[in-house]
């Protein structure tokens, strides 16, 4: 499976932050992370958060069929919590528009930005996939979408279709970087301890705020030049080089080399 292939190497992580910067673009997926969230916590919470998310992951892609489902049922579960209205009007959203974490169309974009991320760093990094296998992948992946609640005529099963939902999500002025994105997306790039910013912060900020999208970055106010583009191509570059020197028993989860 392509999805075991990608998701088993860590370094795919680090397309996560940018998955969670376009995620909360979106006015509504803001309003529930910043409503019913840790993301400001502190560096402990954010800690258990990652700690959690990562071994959702690893169940979802490496499970047998019960972790499988009991990871979808835990998602699921919390997804109901999920819900309230905009308090704030942002961009095509006026105050008082309701979202909610079940909404199919909330769950299509962070399905859709979870994809576009993890094989854009998989790509920089590890190595290029292959048209087919990224057809692949969108088709491996189409299950889980639906399981949690999305839309099967709309799932994305080929990257072509995935590629022109996202172009028509960015086409349609959906997004629009609220102050609560704000906030939440310096929690993100910057997860602090006892009011210090945490080891390697700068080169996740980089690669984070790097893999964007111009527009968005542009939108959240991240400083950009040449000197940072540049920055971030020799950043990508040393990783590549240090993925290419490390072996698989480092570089990959343990549960998927036991594959």
């Amino acid at each position: 499976m392509i999805a075991e292939r990608i998701n088993s190497e860590r370094v795919v992580l680090l397309g996560w932050a940018r998955a969670i910067l376009m995620q909360i673009a979106h006015p509504l997926i803001a309003a529930g992370v910043v409503q019913h969230s840790s993301f400001r916590g502190g560096a402990l919470q954010a800690a258990v958060r990652l700690h959690h998310t990562v071994s959702a992951m690893l169940s979802l892609t490496f499970g047998g069929d019960e972790r499988r489902a009991a990871a979808i049922e835990r998602i699921k579960t919390i997804h109901t919590t999920v819900n309230g209205t905009l308090v704030r009007g942002t961009g095509q959203f006026p105050a008082g528009t309701r979202y909610s974490a079940e909404d199919p169309a909330l769950l299509l974009w962070v399905h859709a930005t979870l994809l576009d991320s993890t094989v854009d760093i998989y790509q920089r990094v590890v190595g290029p996939l292959s048209a087919d296998e990224l057809d692949l992948l969108c088709v491996e992946s189409a299950p889980l979408l639906e399981a949690l609640g999305g839309n099967r005529e709309s799932t994305p099963r080929s990257w072509q279709a995935l590629s022109g939902y996202m172009g028509s999500v960015y086409d349609s002025g959906a997004l629009a970087v609220s102050e609560d994105a704000r906030a939440l997306g310096a929690a993100v790039l910057t997860p602090r301890a006892a009011g210090v910013p945490l080891p390697l912060g700068a080169l996740h900020r980089l690669v984070a705020v790097g893999l964007l999208p111009a527009g968005l970055r542009a939108q959240y106010g991240f400083e950009w030049n040449p000197a940072r583009a540049r920055r971030f191509e020799r950043t990508i570059e040393g990783l590549r080089v240090v993925r290419r020197l490390t072996p698989r028993a480092a570089a990959c989860w343990r549960v998927a080399r036991r594959r």
